[in-house]
């Protein structure tokens, strides 16, 4: 039984991001989007504690619940993702 969906508004730095099949990917660091007009952008994760960020386009995050972000991605999918680049900040960038 999975938790109940929620905004991501509430996502927060650390949260769990797992792949289709339930593995841990890695770690939310950043939450990419337009606050104001309510745009959800994407995710900037940690895969490794020495590895370059990844970037996650919301187009691929499947469910949002309390503490984990599921994608549509395989584990090796997921760590192909492209590196994150910080938006320019009239993006809505939010720790």
């Amino acid at each position: 039984m999975s938790a109940q969906p929620v905004s991501w508004l509430v996502v927060e730095r650390g949260w769990m991001v797992v792949a289709a099949d339930g593995t841990e990917v890695g770690k939310v660091e950043e939450v990419v989007g337009d606050l104001e007009e309510d745009i959800f952008n994407g995710l900037a994760i940690s895969t490794s504690l020495l590895g370059a960020r990844k970037y996650v386009p919301a187009e691929r995050v499947v469910e949002i619940s309390e503490g984990r972000i599921e994608l549509d991605l395989s584990a090796e999918a997921a760590h192909e993702l492209p590196d994150y680049k910080r938006p320019p900040e009239s993006e809505g960038l939010r720790p």
